[in-house]
């Protein structure tokens, strides 16, 4: 004889949770091979993060008004009384009766005028004649000055021309010193000029009648005859 064996309760929810476990396995499974899970991820994610972003308006604080700028209250200056013009004087009636023993008046002499005074006339001054100058000089024959001597190789080449030396004199007629001031071209007549110059005699400058040193100009000429 068949004994059969009746689960019990405990049994029955062991079998239902086990059937509901892998019931919830094989729909995750179909799930992830259709790709229902991926897009119901792509459906809920942007609108948490939208949700999240997107925030009520903060209510605009207006700033208080500036309290009203109460303007000084110009007075208006008093007027003043408009003063009355004086009274008119009297007018003085002139009386043509004569007044006995009334002082007469005795007209001023009219002052005489005097005549306009004359500028200063300055004085002019005097120009002072100026001193006479008197240069000094080789020419005189008391002087005894010897020719200048003609170099002999200047004779020799033919070179001549005129040389000026520019001496000066001293107030005792001596050639103090000497310098050319005029080259005839040729060294040798240069040379020969200025030793000339520096030998001879003169008669002294002088200015006013008095003896001075002062330069002079002496030329010197050397011609072939």
């Amino acid at each position: 004889m068949a004994v059969s064996i009746a689960p019990s309760a405990s049994s029955r929810r062991h079998l239902a949770i086990a059937g509901v476990v892998v019931l919830f396995h094989v729909a995750a499974l179909w799930a992830l091979q259709t790709g229902l899970i991926r897009r119901v991820v792509e459906v809920l994610v942007p609108v948490v993060v939208l949700s999240e972003l997107i925030e009520p308006p903060q209510p605009r604080v207006e700033p208080p008004a500036p309290a009203p700028v109460s303007k000084p209250v110009v007075q208006a200056a008093p007027r003043k009384a408009k003063s009355l013009p004086p009274p008119p004087m009297p007018l003085a009636i002139a009386d043509p009766a004569p007044v006995i023993d009334a002082p007469t008046g005795v007209p001023a002499p009219p002052t005489a005028l005097l005549p306009p005074m004359a500028a200063p006339v300055a004085a002019t001054a005097t120009p002072v004649a100026a001193a006479r100058v008197e240069l000094p000089s080789s020419n005189a024959d008391y002087l005894q000055n010897p020719k200048p001597a003609y170099p002999a190789m200047s004779k020799r080449l033919g070179e001549q021309g005129k040389v000026v030396v520019r001496v000066l004199i001293g107030v005792d007629g001596v050639a103090q010193k000497a310098e050319i001031r005029h080259s005839s071209g040729f060294d040798r007549l240069d040379q020969a000029a200025w030793t000339t110059a520096q030998r001879w005699r003169y008669v002294p400058g002088k200015r006013g009648g008095v003896p001075e040193a002062m330069w002079v100009n002496v030329p010197i000429n050397f011609v072939l005859e």
